[in-house]
């Protein structure tokens, strides 16, 4: 994998095919190959650019021991962008990875041309959610990531596709507890996006699963309405990961929009 070495991070990516540039944001405790059926579909049409995020995959965690505020992960990407010289992009971001674009755009609203928010939400935590973000942190840090994975990965894949659990395990089980735990830390603090959606000129894509018990059917709905020109797919029998769950269909509604901002641009 190629490396953008810059003054915010070293940071490992994959950089496939050419046109125009396609961000792919992955989420948490994964890595950039949790896209890889749209790096393989996408990268036919467009530049696609899908990085490890610092401290996941093969960028190392840096200066962030931790907490690694959402604000961190959006100024790597921006640096990212300039280093491969690309003013502006699509951007997709899943889960965590759908915050961390939420918070790019808030910083940096002339660097995107379109918006694919999957399977995440724009309010900020709440109490009881930042104390279960904290526990979670310490127990990564107390017993690392197996016992996690094993517990979590019928709620990322739903049970009944069981072709996608042994990569997503293998994600989850290689993540650096250190890391992981930091990126919780700084969820938790994260800002209120409802707001920034709002002002979002551009058209946007809403994704989720049926299935997803973590960002339910109703929350995409609330999102997606608060987007001025926003369109909402719901992915069937998927849970948390359609994108691997359910990669035809995910794609074939990210090939759409993708489409539908040439006609309107």
């Amino acid at each position: 994998m190629p490396v953008s070495t810059t003054v915010h991070a070293e940071t490992f990516y994959e950089d496939r095919g050419a046109g125009p540039a396609l961000l792919l944001v992955h989420g948490h405790p994964f890595d950039h190959t949790m896209w890889q059926p749209q790096i393989e579909r996408f990268s036919r049409t467009h530049r696609v650019i899908t990085p490890d995020l610092r401290g996941y995959g093969a960028t190392p965690l840096g200066a962030h021991p931790h907490s690694t505020d959402l604000g961190v992960f959006a100024e790597d990407l921006v640096a990212l962008l300039d280093d491969l010289g690309i003013d502006d992009c699509v951007l997709a971001g899943l889960s965590m990875g759908g915050q961390i674009a939420m918070e790019l755009y808030r910083r940096h609203p002339g660097r995107i041309r379109g918006l694919v928010l999957a399977d995440t939400f724009p309010a900020a935590e709440t109490d009881e959610g930042k104390a279960a973000r904290n526990a979670m942190a310490d127990r990564l840090l107390r017993e690392g990531m197996r016992g996690y994975a094993d517990e979590v990965l019928d709620r990322m894949v739903a049970p009944y596709n069981t072709h996608a659990a042994p990569h997503v395990h293998r994600m989850m089980c290689a993540t650096d507890p250190v890391a992981a735990a930091a990126a919780l830390r700084g969820r938790a603090e994260r800002p209120d996006y409802r707001e920034t959606l709002t002002a979002v000129p551009f058209p946007a894509l809403v994704v989720v699963g049926r299935d997803d018990t973590y960002t339910p059917v109703a929350d995409a709905e609330d999102m997606c309405a608060l987007l001025p020109h926003a369109t909402l797919a719901v992915i069937e029998r998927a849970a948390h990961l359609p994108n691997l769950e359910r990669p035809e269909e995910f794609d074939a509604v990210l090939a759409d929009y993708l489409r539908s901002l040439v006609r309107t641009s």
